[in-house]
């Protein structure tokens, strides 16, 4: 029966665990905060004290970490709530790997969330502006990486 065993595990094509599995969370304002998505069933908005909280499950899971988007309060048409400082974003991942230091924690970087016209770049006219666009692109990945 081992023998059985130990052939069917070096002729399997996929392993899949949660180790190779990423949680996606969408991080808002607030306190307290735990919203389901209407479009996403058993997925939700929450705040950061509920992600941090969220995270430490996760990981006494075993799951492989998190994928972190960020809803923020205030949007403008520069995106500048994405690549800030004190950013949704980066105060998450600050708080997070305060309260989960192992947990493997990636981000998201587009502009759609952060812009009050919904689009992933700067738009001028019909057009995006892609150098524009990728500057924004750079200083949120750059700030996320700092926080």
């Amino acid at each position: 029966m081992r023998r059985t065993a130990e052939l069917r595990d070096m002729v399997r094509e996929t392993r899949l665990g949660p180790g190779d599995c990423i949680y996606p969370l969408f991080i808002v304002p607030g306190e307290d905060v735990k919203r389901e998505i209407g479009a996403m069933p058993g997925n939700y908005q929450m705040s950061i004290d509920v992600a941090v909280r969220e995270c430490e499950e996760i990981h006494q899971l075993g799951i492989g970490g998190i994928i972190l988007f960020g809803i923020p309060a205030v949007k403008d048409e520069h995106a500048s709530g994405a690549y800030t400082e004190h950013g949704i974003v980066q105060e998450a991942v600050r708080a997070i790997k305060r309260g989960v230091p192992r947990l493997v924690v990636i981000t998201d970087v587009c502009n759609c969330e952060y812009t009050d016209h919904g689009h992933c770049g700067r738009v001028v006219g019909n057009d995006v502006d892609n150098d524009t666009t990728l500057d924004w692109l750079t200083r949120s990945a750059v700030s996320h990486a700092r926080a």
